[in-house]
């Protein structure tokens, strides 16, 4: 049963939010044409491209470039639909997806950026595997943004004396920021969504756990080869410039206490259930939402609190990672509207043609394809509003799926998590990475240079993992 909010206060919220009624958020998705997907195409062109031809034009205003591409699917959109229509599309993407997720980035970035590990490791081959292999068990533990943020700085100082390092940030994009998560709802935004529709919580470990030890266990191999051949070309390292210092130790430890405290909110978020929600022009906040992000937003500033301000200045931590997130992740989620919404709208809407993939002549559930439609579309799109669609499009029962259908729903799972690893906007993490490794001038590879590597070294994985669990 939902309560709303006291009269008073549900005044003051119209008041301040809109002069008019509230409305649905949902868009129909059948009555749009593909072209409303052209803005968020453009955003993507945009993060591939203009970084190549046009560097310090994009270094300087890709937020503007961002807020061009919303305006250009906004604007339209309220001159075709109405103002009321485009605001209440607005208020649900900051509301119920974008707010929260850039609230919870924040507060994983800052308190993994308050933790120094002091000592100097040196980025041996085997070292960096063993990394790796941490980060991969952290990362259903304490997610993957969190594992990455965490291993990321240690693993960048380990390496600041090679000549070569973009391969070893990679390959920790593809196992600590992506297949790592993919054991428990904690692991990555998509299975919490399951999670929060019914499904076990440990229900992907004990269906995916092969999967995911194959993925990993042969990355973890071919990276030691790769990373192995690179050491030894490069001869004679240079002498390490990260000072070497008798002991190890950690400083800011109280930030593994928040940490703690994050993971414990995420799971109340999803657990609790007052039945109480905020009607706010068309969208349903729940209580449990609100006491999450609030608590997550006091946690960030107790970190930077109570942190040693040597810990962060040794981490070299800085906020222009985040902010490029920040933006560019707001204009994803404003122009993804119209795309999601079409492909919710199923055989009815512009991309039927990818649904009518996923189903057999007699009306039968392909768990390859469902794998492959997945993965692909959440290279691309937001993986946790995809993986949504294609729950629901499956039947969305999740007694059914965790047991009838369960091949179906491993296939939707995996593709959701496993190929967020295909592309640098796959799941945020990949682009906060990637962001702190270029702060730390490491020269990584443009959009389609990643891609390059991802779809050489992934995807054949992808396909034996295809044609030995999903077939």
């Amino acid at each position: 049963m939902i309560r709303h909010l006291p009269r008073h206060v549900a005044l003051l919220c119209a008041g301040l939010l809109a002069p008019g009624l509230a409305l649905a958020a949902d868009i129909d998705g059948a009555t749009l044409s593909v072209w409303w997907a052209v803005p968020f195409a453009g955003i993507l062109l945009s993060i591939a491209i203009v970084p190549l031809v046009a560097p310090f034009v994009w270094h300087h205003h890709y937020g503007k470039i961002a807020a061009g591409w919303a305006l250009a699917f906004l604007i339209p959109f309220a001159i075709a639909f109405g103002p009321s229509t485009a605001a209440a599309g607005l208020v649900h993407a900051m509301l119920a997806e974008y707010i929260p997720f850039i609230i919870l980035l924040t507060a994983l970035f800052t308190v993994a950026g308050g933790i120094f590990v002091r000592g100097n490791l040196h980025g041996s081959p085997a070292l960096n595997t063993g990394l790796m292999a941490i980060g991969a068990c952290l990362a259903s533990v304490m997610g993957t943004t969190g594992a990455s943020m965490l291993l990321i700085r240690p693993l960048i100082r380990a390496n600041d004396n090679r000549k070569h390092v973009a391969h070893v940030i990679i390959f920790f994009i593809f196992i600590v920021s992506n297949i790592g998560g993919s054991l428990t709802p904690l692991g990555d935004p998509p299975l919490f969504l399951g999670f929060l529709k019914g499904v076990d919580f440990f229900w992907t470990l004990q269906n995916i756990l092969p999967e995911t030890l194959f993925l990993v266990g042969a990355l973890l191999v071919i990276f030691y080869v790769l990373d192995t051949w690179y050491y030894r070309k490069e001869g004679v390292i240079p002498q390490d410039p990260t000072p070497d210092s008798p002991t190890f130790g950690i400083e800011g430890k109280v930030n593994f206490v928040l940490l703690l405290a994050i993971v414990g909110l995420v799971l109340m978020s999803g657990i609790w259930n007052p039945g109480i929600e905020f009607d706010i022009w068309g969208t349903h906040v729940g209580l449990p939402q609100v006491v999450r992000d609030v608590a997550l937003v006091a946690i960030t500033f107790i970190s930077l609190v109570v942190t040693p301000q040597s810990a962060r200045e040794q981490n070299q931590f800085g906020w222009a990672p985040m902010a490029e997130v920040a933006k560019l992740f707001a204009g994803i989620f404003l122009t993804i509207i119209p795309v999601l919404a079409m492909l919710k709208a199923g055989l009815d809407g512009p991309f039927a043609p990818v649904v009518q993939l996923v189903t057999s002549s007699e009306g039968q559930p392909i768990p390859a394809m469902y794998f492959w439609a997945t993965g692909l579309l959440s290279s691309f799109l937001d993986n946790a509003p995809t993986y949504l669609v294609f729950f629901n499009l499956a039947g969305g029962d999740p007694q059914e799926l965790m047991t009838t259908l369960a091949p179906v729903l491993v296939a939707i799972s995996g593709g959701a998590v496993f190929m967020g690893a295909v592309t640098y906007i796959g799941n945020a993490p990949n682009l906060m990475v990637k962001a702190i490794a270029e702060d730390r001038d490491i020269r990584m590879p443009s959009f389609f240079g990643y891609m390059l590597w991802s779809v050489g070294i992934l995807m054949p994985l992808f396909v034996i993992t295809t044609l030995i669990w999903l077939r």
